[in-house]
């Protein structure tokens, strides 16, 4: 488990980088984003990533790892938007912006521990298309979720199928050896 948290971290500090870099380039421009937006670009980028493992022919010279990156980065924003709401102007500083993105992934790196615990690390013997079908339908349970206003009878929500998705693309980068 050990090898797993030093992995982990070295995924997010990949990802907070580009975060960080992007924060520079457009601000919290992504604060007028509802969470059906964010789901939809998510949806993009896994549908990118599952396009680049089954065509071996690709037009842009980008991998999956930057693809996933994104959908990690995505993935956090969407849980920001969750618990502060969508504004209709950009509102955060650099480091509002910052707290709130480190709070999610120690929330979403906590709840890995958890369930990389009781699953025994199940995902290390599991295939990335594995994880990137797994995210998709994530996606879908997503626009499911969404259509019904957001309610559900005996599942989860919302927040946890992010969760999901960002600890999902983490163990595909750490399989990617990204």
């Amino acid at each position: 488990m050990e090898e797993t948290k030093s992995q982990y971290l070295k995924v997010i500090e990949s990802s907070r980088k580009v975060f960080k870099d992007k924060n520079l380039d457009y601000g919290s421009s992504w604060r007028i984003l509802r969470v059906s937006s964010f789901v939809d670009q998510i949806h993009i980028k896994a549908q990118r990533i599952r396009n680049l493992q089954i065509n071996e022919d690709q037009k842009i010279d980008e991998g999956q790892v930057p693809e996933f990156i994104g959908i990690i980065n995505y993935c956090i924003m969407s849980l920001i938007q969750i618990q502060i709401g969508v504004v209709d102007e950009p509102d955060l500083n650099g480091n509002e912006v910052f707290e709130l993105y480190d709070n999610k992934v120690n929330e979403t790196f906590e709840l890995m521990l958890k369930k990389n615990h009781d699953y025994g690390e199940a995902w290390r013997d599991m295939e990335i298309s594995s994880l990137t079908d797994l995210i998709i339908q994530k996606i879908f349970r997503m626009k499911s979720i969404n259509s019904n206003d957001g309610k559900t009878i005996s599942s989860e929500g919302i927040e946890s199928n992010f969760q999901d998705i960002l600890n999902y693309s983490v163990f595909a980068l750490i399989l990617l050896k990204a």
